[in-house]
C-alpha cells in the first residue's frame, strides 16, 4: 500500500493527531520554564500533571456521544477547542493554577485524540488497510518538530508567552484540514454475519487498556521529564534539554513510518512484543546514562520501541470487536489506558523527589515490561 494513499484516506484524523503532537511538543519543550514560572517542586509538577487525567477521563467518556452528535464536524470542532489549550498554562501563576490548566489541556487533547483514533479504526475496517501507524507517525513528526523548534527558540531567549500563541494559530490551520465534508457519518449497522457475542468485550478492552497504559507511561514520562533529566541530572545548558523530546519525537516518527509496513508483514502482536523489549532497554539506558549523549541515545532507543505499541494495540482491539462496538470499546480502553499518559509524569515527579530521575526512568522500564504478558493474552483472543 502506498504511504500517500494511506494519508489521503485518513487526512482528517491524521491532521487531528498532528495537532495533538504540536500541543504536547510545545508543552514538553517548555516544561522547565512552566515549572519555574509557577514555583513548582518535582512532586508539585507531577501532582499538577495528574489533574489532566481527570479532564481526559471525562472527555473520553463523552467521546462516542460527541462523535455521534457532531458527525463529520466532530474533528474540526474538537480541533478548534484544542487550540485554546495552548493558553491554559500561560494563565497559571501557582501550582493549583497549573493543575486547573492541566485539567483543561487534558480534556481538550483527549477528546480529539480518542475521536481521531475511533475514526481511523473505522476507516481501517472500511478500506481493509492498516492506517494506525502512519497516522500516529504524523503525531510524532509534529511533536518532534515542535519540540525542536521550542529548543531553538528557548536557546534564543523566547518565552512560552511568545511561542504558544503562534503554535495555536498553526493548529487552527490543521483544524481546517480535519473537515470531511457535509452530511452525517452513519454509525455501523448490526452485522448479522458476525457471530461474535454482542456483549461488551471487556476482556479485550481490559488487556488493550493495560498495553495502552504502560505505553503511555513510557512515552509521556519521557516527553515530560527527559528535558529536566538532561539539564539537571546531566548538567545540560538551558535549551539543550528540549533535545530529549525532539529525539523522542524523531525516533517515534521513524518507528511508526516503518511500522506501517512491518505490521502488515509481522502482525501487530509480535510487533508490540519486540517493541516493548526495545522500550525497556531504552529506559534503562536513560536511567544509567553518564552523559547527555548517552541519555539522548537511550531516548532514541525508547522512542523506536514505544513508537508502534499504541497504534498497533488500537488495530488489535478494533479487529477483535464487532463494528457497532468499536467506538465504545476504543474509548473505554483509552479511558483506562490514557491514565498512564498523565500518571506517568506524576509517578516520575514523586520518585524524582525521593530518589532522583535515574530511579524514575528505572521504574518506567518496569512498567513497560507489563506490555509483554498483556499482548500475549490479547493475541490469544482471536
Amino acid at each position: 500500500m502506498s504511504m500517500l494513499h494511506a494519508v489521503r484516506i485518513s487526512r482528517a484524523p491524521l491532521s487531528g493527531l498532528s495537532a495533538v503532537g504540536v500541543v504536547w511538543g510545545g508543552f514538553a519543550g517548555f516544561v522547565p520554564d512552566i515549572k519555574a514560572a509557577v514555583g513548582a517542586s518535582d512532586a508539585g509538577l507531577g501532582s499538577a500533571l495528574v489533574m489532566s487525567s481527570i479532564g481526559a477521563m471525562i472527555s473520553m467518556y463523552l467521546a462516542p456521544r460527541l462523535l455521534n452528535a457532531l458527525g463529520r464536524v466532530a474533528l474540526p470542532v474538537l480541533g478548534l477547542v484544542l487550540c485554546l489549550a495552548f493558553f491554559y498554562p500561560l494563565m497559571a501563576s501557582s501550582v493549583p493554577g497549573l493543575a486547573l490548566a492541566m485539567f483543561g489541556m487534558g480534556a481538550s487533547v483527549a477528546a480529539l485524540d480518542v475521536s481521531a483514533n475511533v475514526r481511523i479504526s473505522a476507516l481501517e475496517n472500511r478500506h481493509k488497510l492498516h492506517l494506525m501507524n502512519v497516522n500516529h507517525a504524523m503525531f510524532s513528526v509534529a511533536f518532534g518538530l515542535t519540540a525542536l523548534f521550542t529548543a531553538v527558540v528557548r536557546k534564543a531567549g523566547a518565552t512560552p508567552t511568545m511561542i504558544m500563541p503562534l503554535l495555536a494559530l498553526f493548529c487552527v490551520g490543521l483544524a481546517a484540514l480535519m473537515w470531511e465534508g457535509r452530511g452525517r457519518i452513519a454509525p455501523p449497522d448490526h452485522d448479522s454475519a458476525d457471530t461474535r457475542s454482542t456483549a461488551t468485550p471487556w476482556a479485550a478492552i481490559s488487556l488493550s487498556a493495560i498495553i495502552l497504559f504502560a505505553a503511555f507511561v513510557g512515552e509521556n514520562a519521557t516527553e515530560a521529564w527527559s528535558a529536566l533529566h538532561i539539564e539537571r541530572t546531566l548538567g545540560g545548558a538551558a535549551g539543550e534539554g528540549s533535545l530529549g523530546p525532539f529525539m523522542l519525537g524523531l525516533t517515534m516518527a521513524i518507528g511508526r513510518f516503518s511500522g506501517q509496513f512491518v505490521a502488515e508483514r509481522l502482525g501487530e502482536a509480535r510487533l508490540i512484543l519486540w517493541s516493548a523489549v526495545l522500550g525497556m532497554i531504552g529506559a534503562v539506558v536513560i536511567a544509567a546514562a553518564p552523559s547527555q549523549l548517552v541519555a539522548l541515545t537511550g531516548v532514541g532507543i525508547l522512542g523506536l520501541g514505544m513508537a508502534v505499541i499504541v497504534p498497533s494495540a488500537n488495530s488489535m482491539l478494533g479487529k477483535r470487536v464487532r463494528d457497532e462496538q468499536r467506538s465504545h470499546a476504543i474509548s473505554r480502553a483509552w479511558m483506562a489506558g490514557m491514565l498512564g499518559f498523565f500518571l506517568g509524569p506524576a509517578m516520575m515527579g514523586g520518585l524524582a523527589e525521593m530518589f532522583g530521575l535515574r530511579a524514575s526512568f528505572t521504574a518506567v522500564a518496569l512498567v513497560v515490561a507489563a506490555i509483554i504478558p498483556a499482548v500475549l493474552a490479547l493475541s490469544r483472543r482471536g
